[in-house]
């Protein structure tokens, strides 16, 4: 336990200081926080890596961190489930899995988030046959806000389970969580410069063809990178250069363009183009968990919305002739991803095929004006945002976007009726009373 101290998320766009941070180490020393919550009348967020851009995690009371809870507990070999602590982070999950023969059906583009903050809040990787990641839980086991412990699955509680798959750390700690893996998996990677034209007219064939397909749009640039994995039967590992050399690219070059953008954000029309022009062509086979994820380094501010995949099209053709005519000051570039429709309640993808459309900005370079302009161009496509990036919607305007936010807002005042696992921010939010 730390008594108060600054908190910052990984951007550095949320700052806060909890009264008391708590790092518990069992599910009964989780139970007992609860309830000295509820007799002291605190409030409780859980913090996984604090990579939300939104200030999901942000207390004055007590913030708990699941990080002494990791690791994988047990593998069923014959059902292919998992059974791990909610606090494992993605990365070290790959490893263990791997080391046992296995691997997880999807993941991100980062994996140093943990396990439930990942899950909970609703993240995804790409491809037309994955659903986000919460769409592997089996099971869960979650301590409600009474300090009551409950499983919940597709066959047990299953509303409870549609409700907490997605649920932003409203309806309870998540402790534990069984999830579907699969044989330990090895892709080719593939990335390449197209033109804009180029991927539009064969934006169906990749998707269709490529069981992990996303591309990369440049502002101020006709050149468009695409990246595509497939299964592979090759056992000729060649990712660790490759990666590296990706990675030196994407995150000192870009670092040093991006600080002179900074200073000079004039420059950034150009600089985007420079960027465009450089995309490398590089394949690379390796595990799964090693080619899906990217680093990081390169620190920005992001808001991300997730459309009908059938607008995937002219939602980024709006959006690149928006920036030009707008003429905004960015040089990142805008990452596009597609995601299998799901059932959770308040999921982006929830009952409908989902196109991603992700936008940045270098921390330090203004963001807003690019933002809000962005945003109202993808709310035009009945856009419901990613809850872990920043966003602008308030109730009225989620109402009209999940059917199912009624249902879900419900039975978190059914459960949680001290309001123990709610914060400033999602009140506002959610105008929860």
């Amino acid at each position: 336990m730390k008594s108060s101290m600054l908190w910052k998320n990984w951007s550095g766009s949320v700052k806060f200081n909890p009264k008391e941070v708590m790092y518990p180490s069992t599910i009964d020393e989780i139970v007992t926080i609860v309830k000295k919550a509820n007799s002291e009348k605190k409030k409780i967020r859980v913090v996984g890596s604090s990579h939300s851009f939104t200030p999901l995690i942000a207390t004055n009371d007590y913030l708990i961190s699941l990080d002494r809870l990791n690791g994988i507990i047990s593998i069923d070999k014959e059902a292919q489930i998992a059974e791990i602590w909610a606090g494992t982070k993605l990365e070290q999950l790959g490893h263990e899995l791997y080391e046992a023969g296995y691997s997880q059906e999807n993941l991100g583009d980062i994996n140093v988030q943990s396990v439930a903050g990942a899950f909970l809040t609703g993240t995804h990787g790409t491809g037309i046959s994955h659903g986000i990641l919460a769409t592997q839980i089996e099971m869960m086991t979650i301590v409600l806000p009474t300090g009551d412990v409950l499983e919940c699955s597709k066959t047990k509680n299953t509303d409870f389970y549609r409700a907490i798959g997605v649920s932003l750390g409203l309806m309870g700690i998540v402790v534990k969580l069984k999830i579907r893996i699969k044989p330990a998996t090895t892709y080719r990677y593939e990335s390449k410069k197209v033109n804009f034209r180029e991927l539009s007219s064969n934006l169906e064939k990749y998707k269709n063809e490529y069981e992990h397909f996303e591309f990369y749009l440049f502002p101020y640039s006709e050149n468009v990178q695409i990246k595509m994995m497939n299964q592979t039967r090759s056992k000729k590992h060649s990712y660790k250069y490759e990666k590296w050399k990706v990675a030196t690219i994407e995150n000192k070059a870009f670092w040093l363009l991006s600080e002179f953008s900074r200073n000079f954000p004039k420059s950034s029309h150009q600089i985007s183009k420079i960027s465009a022009s450089s995309v490398p062509s590089s394949s690379m086979i390796g595990p799964s968990h090693e080619l899906f994820a990217t680093i990081r380094t390169v620190k920005f501010n992001e808001m991300e919305y997730s459309i009908p995949a059938e607008h995937m099209k002219d939602a980024t053709s709006e959006i690149q002739e928006e920036i030009i005519q707008k003429q905004f000051n960015v040089h990142f570039p805008i990452e596009c991803r597609f995601v299998k429709k799901d059932n959770f309640l308040i999921s982006p993808a929830s009952m409908r095929d989902s196109a991603y459309i992700a936008i940045h900005m270098y921390k330090g370079m203004p963001h807003h004006e690019y933002f809000k302009r962005i945003e109202e161009i993808l709310q035009s496509y009945n856009g419901r945002p990613h809850w872990g990036k920043m966003h602008t919607m308030n109730r009225e305007k989620l109402l009209n976007l999940y059917p199912l936010l009624p249902n879900f807002l419900n039975m978190r005042k059914e459960i949680d009726k001290n309001n123990i696992f709610v914060n400033a921010y999602l009140t506002k939010l959610f105008e929860i009373e």
